[in-house]
């Protein structure tokens, strides 16, 4: 026999309505946040991802309009001194061919890059010990005296807040270093006993407080990420509030412990840029390589979700193969105008307009 709370119509009617009543897109619109249980029923399903991604090219448009910021990307060495386990340039790979590239072709692939209208410069490599500090300020400063109405960003991972200021003061304006994650147990499996999360942290906030415009963001489905870890990446956000958002799927690599690893999802990827557009309106938040690597249209669809950066790469085409974070990287054969032109169509393919000025990230006017 059935008891009376086997059966309770009431009960259901009540859990239907407040299921409908559920509408977590909207207040994320309004309020700019949500509480971890409603983050972590709009990350678990695809009920509301239609509604997502159209609240989010909202909010873009009403920020940004259609425009899409180019970045000209200098991938200028792919040694490293760390061995995090998901990266296929980490020191432990001695399959990799390394290279360095001189100061004169760095400047180079500047020069070519600016006739192409370029104004943004990002110079990353992976840590490098040969790349000192008197080096990089070099550099910088010749790219700063040659092209005076450039951005110029780094991405040379973690160093130290003496080292950060010197690249400041020698003309860098951006620094791009995502978390990865801000989870301490999953930072733990991500990344040897050597390498601190708390460093990586102290890091970003150095930057912060020297004057830099700053870059974050984590990969989507690296090994062992759970729904609270992506919780935990976007409450740190929230507190860092960077002006760049970087994020983009896990790829794997066969000369990796992780080789075996299937990748990120793109479906999950696209809702994290309509949810990351929604709690920061005015961050640049990039349609990366890697979602143009997991999918054909994975950069379009990474616009029309919200992003609104593209990164054509102006690195030689003869070392783009060898700076290998991931396989099956995609144009690794094209030259820089060849790039730079693909790109331009399908950002006006998917209903955008590519900018060749400098974007600056807009400023917050009634920040939360």
């Amino acid at each position: 026999m059935e008891s009376k709370k086997d059966i309770d119509p009431a009960g259901d009617e009540r859990a239907r309505h407040s299921e409908k009543a559920f509408d977590p897109v909207n207040q994320l619109a309004q309020t700019r946040d949500l509480p971890a249980e409603a983050l972590r029923r709009l990350l678990g399903s695809d009920q509301w991802d239609a509604a997502l991604t159209a609240a989010a090219d909202r909010t873009r448009r009403a920020v940004y309009g259609d425009e899409v910021y180019l970045r000209g990307l200098i991938e200028f060495s792919n040694v490293c001194r760390n061995n995090c386990y998901y990266c296929g340039i980490r020191a432990g790979n001695q399959t990799v061919s390394r290279y360095r590239l001189t100061e004169q072709e760095i400047l180079a692939c500047c020069a070519e890059g600016y006739a192409l209208g370029f104004r943004t410069f990002v110079l990353q490599s992976g840590e490098d010990p040969a790349f000192t500090d008197a080096k990089i300020c070099r550099i910088v400063s010749a790219i700063r005296d040659r092209f005076a109405d450039c951005a110029i960003t780094l991405s040379l991972g973690e160093k130290s807040k003496e080292s950060y200021r010197a690249y400041f003061r020698a003309g860098a304006n951006r620094y791009l270093l995502r978390h990865e994650t801000a989870n301490e147990a999953h930072y733990r499996q991500l990344h040897p006993q050597t390498m601190r999360l708390f460093n990586r942290k102290r890091c970003l906030f150095d930057l912060k407080e020297i004057g830099y415009q700053v870059g974050s963001g984590f990969m989507v489905g690296s090994p062992y990420q759970t729904t609270d870890c992506l919780i935990d990446d976007l409450r740190f956000l929230q507190a860092l509030r960077p002006e760049m958002i970087g994020i983009g799927p896990y790829l794997p690599h066969k000369a990796t412990p992780f080789a075996a690893f299937p990748p990120g999802s793109l479906a999950l990827t696209l809702r994290l840029i309509s949810l990351l557009r929604l709690l920061f309106p005015y961050a640049l938040i990039p349609a990366t390589t890697a979602l143009g690597t997991l999918h054909p249209q994975g950069r379009e669809l990474g616009l029309k979700a919200g992003a609104n950066v593209v990164m054509p790469n102006l690195s030689p085409v003869r070392v783009r193969r060898l700076y290998e974070l991931y396989e099956n990287k995609i144009c690794t054969g094209e030259e820089a105008a060849q790039c730079r032109g693909c790109l331009a169509r399908r950002v006006a393919a998917a209903g955008y307009r590519v900018v060749t000025a400098v974007g600056n990230a807009k400023k917050e006017t009634n920040a939360p």
